[in-house]
């Protein structure tokens, strides 16, 4: 999609992008000022395989007071990126012939790390009748004798569905009969919840499976610093030792620029925080009024993240005033780019179809032109 956008741009084409996943606000003032700072004070090495040990006080302490998590510096890595804390946890791990369990729709990412690593992903689809969410029946039932991972991603990309502290209760009671099971939680998205809704994630909620969990996180999200390539995480001290030794012949530790910029965001001022999701929720209700105001789709409100996953299923089947067939959601995505100059991402991309996925990381003037082109192209089929 990527592709196509930039060459329907290059060709002279207006298009707008809602399918990048990445805050559109830029980094706070006081983050891009410690990084400068930084550079000028020479702090330009190489710093220890798993991050400076001021950023993983830091990391550490945001978990024991944000999450409840009973965690020290020493439990804690600091990877370039939440990917790398993800990949480094599953390859230091996983054999050939292991199984990853991977509600749907997931990350993109997910199954392919999982494959790369030379596991198995088990993918189980959660549709719109359980809120995206996996159930405590489905997870039993897709446990076998290979299961050594389970990834939970809350808020989720692409859904923006968010698991409460009962539903993860419900989940850890199936959990804890199955010790050789490792849990893996992706809150990314944790401080963009809406509505009031607390957050919670399975190691606080279930502290006798913090010993299996590895919680990760990051500054991409939360403080719009994307680019900077800084994710964290914390977990047994078997398994982030692990990682460490991974990453000493991958990369080494992060960029020492970024992670001074990291410390900054963890340790400063937090208001930012607090009016991106103010921002989010807002264009979240004008989204989703809109794209349940078009014909043939339906969006059901997401609790969190910076995406609407709306059903394009009364859709497949029609036909586009350019003579195009839709017959899967994939061609929804590029009927929408070619013929209304809008980019989206076709759901079964992420594991589930026919879905489309809008990411609402724009302002309010270009997500209405936006939305008003998919209604007006929605309008015309046939």
């Amino acid at each position: 999609m990527i592709d196509r956008v930039a060459a329907r741009r290059a060709s002279g084409a207006r298009i707008i992008s809602l399918s990048a996943g990445e805050p559109d606000f830029d980094t706070p003032l006081h983050i891009r000022e410690a990084a400068i700072a930084a550079i000028g004070a020479g702090h330009t090495r190489y710093t220890p395989v798993a991050g400076m040990r001021s950023l993983r006080e830091a990391v550490a302490a945001k978990f024991r007071n944000e999450n409840g998590i009973d965690t020290t510096w020493e439990d804690t890595i600091v990877c370039s990126g939440g990917k790398q804390v993800i990949y480094n946890a599953l390859a230091a791990t996983l054999n050939t012939g292991d199984e990853v369990i991977v509600p749907a729709p997931y990350w993109v990412s997910y199954p392919e790390m999982v494959q790369l690593c030379g596991a198995a992903p088990v993918i189980i689809p959660c549709g719109s009748a359980s809120g995206f969410k996996l159930t405590p029946e489905a997870l039993r039932e897709a446990i076998g004798l290979k299961t050594r991972w389970l990834i939970l991603n809350s808020p989720s990309n692409p859904t923006g569905a968010v698991y409460t502290r009962d539903e993860l209760v419900a989940l850890a009671e199936v959990l804890l009969a199955h010790p050789q099971i490792l849990v893996l939680s992706d809150d990314i998205y944790e401080h963009l919840i809406f509505d009031g809704i607390a957050f919670h994630t399975m190691a606080q909620v279930e502290p006798r499976l913090q010993a299996r969990t590895l919680t990760m996180n990051g500054v991409s999200k939360a403080y719009a610093m994307t680019g900077w390539r800084i994710g964290y995480g914390t977990g047994p001290r078997w398994l982030i030792e692990a990682m460490e030794k991974l990453q000493g012949q991958q990369t080494s530790g992060a960029s020492s620029i970024s992670q001074h910029a990291a410390l900054a965001a963890l340790t400063g001022p937090q208001d930012f925080i607090q009016e991106s999701r103010s921002a989010f929720e807002a264009r979240r209700d004008m989204v989703v009024q809109m794209l349940n105001d078009t014909p043939g789709l339906k969006c059901e409100n997401p609790g969190g993240a910076f995406y609407a996953f709306a059903s394009c299923e009364e859709l497949i089947g029609r036909i586009t005033a350019a003579g195009t067939i839709l017959s899967t959601d994939e061609d929804v995505a590029y009927a929408l780019l070619d013929e209304a100059g809008v980019a989206v991402v076709h759901g079964s991309a992420f594991g589930l179809g026919p879905y489309i996925r809008i990411a609402y990381a724009l302002d309010n003037e270009s997500l209405r032109q936006a939305c008003a082109a998919i209604k007006r192209f929605c309008q015309t089929l046939r």
